[in-house]
């Protein structure tokens, strides 16, 4: 399997990264890889992950992507999970994953105000 594409894109201080559908492994690994170089390259306050294109999830993309979530807390940055389906919400459950310290939103607009908000509270940068 190839890896698709993977954008991280740079808004402020806040990294957005949208995964693509149906991610294979090396997609997954990828993303974690270059969210990471992302967040010490820009001194990012933070990501915003959309998962909406995401219909369905494994215990692998689950793992990692609650990881990545733990490794940009140890980075200094916040995480906010939005777009997911409610399957997804679901499988996840049923597999035993929680996403402690992770913050989640229906929209990346509400995504960038929780954020905005977190960053407000801690005193900002």
């Amino acid at each position: 399997m190839s890896k698709e594409l993977i954008t991280v894109m740079k808004v402020q201080d806040t990294l957005i990264v949208a995964m693509p559908a149906d991610p294979d492994d090396a997609t997954v690994t990828a993303l974690q890889e270059q969210v990471l170089q992302a967040m010490e390259r820009f001194n990012a306050k933070g990501l915003v992950l959309d998962i909406s294109a995401v219909e369905s999830l494994d215990s692998f993309f689950a793992r990692t992507v609650v990881e990545t979530a733990r490794m940009v807390g140890l980075m200094g940055g916040a995480t906010v999970i939005t777009g997911m389906h409610p399957s997804v919400a679901i499988t996840a459950t049923q597999l035993g994953f929680t996403l402690r310290n992770v913050m989640t939103a229906l929209d990346v607009d509400r995504a960038l105000d929780i954020l905005n908000n977190a960053t407000r509270r801690k005193g900002g940068r």
